[in-house]
This record gives structure tokens, C-alpha cells and sequence, in this order.
């Protein structure tokens, strides 16, 4: 069986063609949208979105952090609010003076749903599960759950926080592991 990226690339050339084909009798890409009908405008050009984006304020919580096997986040040291992922700034304070602190790696496993129609981007990816944890400190982070049976999940279990690196991508972030309970 196809993977979803794979069908979802048949489908789109079937679009494309289709779409070439009212160009050619009518003038225009316009195809039928497959549900309702509705007219729909294919647009041919592809859009390849690759982006920069400054972390040098916060490049503490990847070689530091995520480096080293830790969550880093910022607290204000007017207010002390923590912030996840990590602030230059308190929103509430309006003040810089923020400081780093490492996250607990324990927490509470809140809400969570398993992703079974996934992002183009992440089509090479079985299904997965995103959660939200709260932290023993009261934070809460959303991030993968690391469970191959999600019947095995519940709300309220315990869960711990590891760092991983995330392949083909080969880049370090975090992710949810349930603990077993003894």
C-alpha cells in the first residue's frame, strides 16, 4: 500500500493533469472539488518554503539545553513566571530580565491525540501522538508521546522527558516517554 505521501502525490498529479486539461478547453485551471463539487482554482506553482529564523537570544536552550540533555526554559525575575519555549522577554512584566532554568523531566501526561492524517512535511513519519504535559513545576509543553500502542495511554499517567534526536532530520528536540509504572 502506498504511503499517505505517496498517495497524496498521485492525487496531486491527477489534479495537475486534470487541470491541464481544462486549460486546454476552457482557458482556465479550474477543477471540481472531489466532495462537493465546488469550483476550485489549481494553482501549478510550487511553493518551496525554507526560512531562517534568529535564535541568538536563545541559542542557550540548543547548545546548552537541547545539547546536553536538557529542557531550558526562561523565568522572569521581576514576576517569576517561567516561560516555555524560552522569552526574551515577560509578555506580563514587560521587562528583559530573564533567567534560565532547567525544566523537570517528569510530568503528567494532560491531553493528547494521535496524528493519523499527517502534514506533508511529516509524511515519511508513522502516525505519532502529540501530547501536553504538565511538569512537576506546573509547566505544560506540548510534544510527541513515545508510545507505539497509544491504547496504552491515558490522562493523568506519568510520563518523563527525553531529549532525542529526531531522524532523517538529525536534529536534537524533546519528546514524552510514558513511565512504568512497578
Amino acid at each position: 500500500m502506498p504511503s499517505q505521501k505517496e498517495q497524496a502525490d498521485m492525487f496531486l498529479k491527477q489534479m495537475e493533469s486534470f487541470a491541464n486539461e481544462m486549460k486546454k478547453a476552457v482557458g482556465v485551471p479550474i477543477i471540481p472539488e472531489p466532495k462537493s463539487g465546488a469550483q476550485l482554482w489549481y494553482d501549478q506553482r510550487e511553493i518551496t518554503l525554507k526560512f531562517l529564523i534568529s535564535v541568538e537570544k536563545t541559542k542557550k536552550f540548543f547548545h546548552e539545553g537541547l545539547a546536553q540533555g536538557k529542557l531550558l526554559a526562561t523565568r522572569c525575575k521581576k514576576c517569576g513566571r517561567i516561560y516555555f519555549p524560552p522569552q526574551v522577554d515577560c509578555p506580563y512584566c514587560k521587562t528583559s530580565e530573564m533567567e534560565w532554568v532547567e525544566l523537570p523531566k517528569e510530568g503528567e501526561l494532560v491531553t493528547y491525540t494521535i496524528i493519523t492524517t499527517r502534514p506533508y512535511s511529516f509524511g515519511h513519519y508513522p502516525d505519532y501522538t502529540v501530547g501536553v504535559v504538565k511538569l512537576k513545576n506546573g509547566v505544560q509543553i506540548t510534544a510527541w508521546v513515545r508510545e507505539t500502542d497509544p491504547k496504552k495511554l491515558c490522562v493523568g499517567m506519568p510520563v518523563k522527558l527525553e531529549i532525542v534526536k529526531r531522524e532523517p532530520e538529525g536534529y536534537y528536540t524533546y519528546e514524552f516517554v510514558p513511565i512504568e509504572e512497578e
